[in-house]
């Protein structure tokens, strides 16, 4: 009997040590699904303003209609993906290029720049962009836990053997930025 104890602790340790790792490592996995279904909500918000943004700006730009059609051709693309993947990323960035060259139109048209619906629908970009930037530090900070322990020992060694993937962070930068009034005395 007394023989059995030492051989429970080495047979049991090892296996309590794997399960609290894969549950770790489970747990931080649905983080970031958690995490992503913010951004992913925020990014909709988005794709829901561009086309009200763009029938504003036609109104006054109907000559830029290359830039705005290929606004709606990325935001649908866009619409499409439901993940962080490199591709996905990729149109997110060539889309908030875009989006931001419809915004500096407005430079070109003082009407537009003085239109009350144009003014609100960007106030409720640079919010959204301001949530969304918000949702992908929470993200990136869920993916960069994971990746610890993904890759450090002894955890990684029962990701390896569970197939544990390592996360993509999420890296596009915001289409449009509140300024900072200059302080003039």
């Amino acid at each position: 009997m007394e023989i059995l104890i030492p051989i429970a602790i080495v047979l049991l340790l090892p296996m309590i040590f794997v399960i609290v790792q894969y549950n770790g490592l489970v747990a931080l996995r649905n983080h970031i699904a958690d995490a992503w279904a913010n951004i992913d909500t925020e990014l909709k918000r988005r794709y829901d303003l561009i086309p009200n943004l763009v029938a504003t700006v036609k109104g006054y730009a109907a000559h830029e209609r290359d830039v705005l059609e290929r606004v709606i051709e990325l935001r649908n693309r866009c619409a499409a993906h439901a993940d962080a993947s490199a591709t996905a990323q990729r149109e997110e960035q060539e889309l908030v290029d875009n989006l931001k060259r419809v915004l500096v139109l407005a430079e070109d048209y003082p009407q537009l720049k003085a239109d009350q619906h144009f003014l609100k629908l960007q106030q409720e970009l640079v919010n959204t962009e301001d949530r969304i930037q918000a949702a992908r530090r929470f993200y990136n900070g869920n993916v960069r836990d994971y990746r610890n322990k993904c890759e450090s020992f002894p955890s990684n060694i029962v990701a390896s053997m569970f197939g544990f993937k390592p996360a993509e962070y999420f890296d596009v930068e915001p289409a449009v930025r509140q300024e900072v009034p200059a302080a003039r005395f």
